[in-house]
């Protein structure tokens, strides 16, 4: 298999912190966001295609785990707070 290109790579990015963003809970939602900018940012150098492949792989198994979470989120939603 090819290596993702650079343009699904920040496609990518894009889905996880559109995502990320539609936690109900701040925390949550705050959370997610800070650890998708920080592993795309650790990850930012890495240049061989087999190890580009398995964190684009990671990514997408992350993204289906934070829709999963966000619908979880709204159903059992905590009620507002001020911050909020």
């Amino acid at each position: 298999m090819s290596a993702p290109s650079r343009a699904q790579v920040i496609s990518l990015y894009k889905m996880l912190l559109r995502e990320s963003y539609n936690f109900p809970s701040y925390n949550y939602r705050t959370y997610a966001v800070r650890r998708v900018r920080d592993a795309f940012r650790v990850n930012k150098n890495v240049a061989d295609p087999n190890t580009v492949e398995r964190l684009v792989l990671e990514g997408r198994q992350s993204l289906a785990l934070i829709q999963r979470q966000v619908v979880v989120g709204g159903m059992f939603q905590a009620p507002k707070t001020a911050v909020e």
